[in-house]
């Protein structure tokens, strides 16, 4: 069973930048596409950022290219969220999620991530 643990989340202001951490364990994380999603109260989960089993390829919302970067380290069973030229639209709860198979796509249905974690809160606002 997955166990997805997310850090980094905080209150900065607009222009400035976060990273985000996701420690996996319970599965073999090299084998599994991962994702980035965020939510507002009253809104649906969104997605933010996608990148495959062996990280070649990665998908990102129209919202945050060229500003977001998904990036992760299989052996520290870990994926990040570099966040750049932060906005206060940007303030969310992100979570990070794994997806239900193994050497999944990189962009499939949301409904195929089948692992998530508990969230953390990223606030932009002077």
């Amino acid at each position: 069973q997955w166990q997805l643990v997310e850090s980094g989340g905080g209150l900065v202001q607009p222009g400035g930048s976060l990273r985000l951490s996701c420690a996996a364990s319970g599965r073999a994380f090299s084998d599994y596409s991962m994702g980035w999603f965020r939510q507002t109260a009253g809104r649906e989960r969104e997605f933010v950022a996608a990148i495959s089993w062996a990280a070649n390829f990665r998908e990102y919302a129209d919202s945050v290219q060229g500003r977001f970067t998904i990036s992760r380290d299989n052996a520290k069973n870990t994926l990040y969220l570099q966040m750049n030229s932060l906005k206060p639209d940007d303030t969310a709860v992100y979570y990070c999620a794994a997806q239900r198979n193994r050497h999944g796509s990189v962009r499939p249905p949301t409904e195929d991530y089948g692992y998530w974690g508990q969230g953390t809160q990223v606030t932009v606002s002077s």
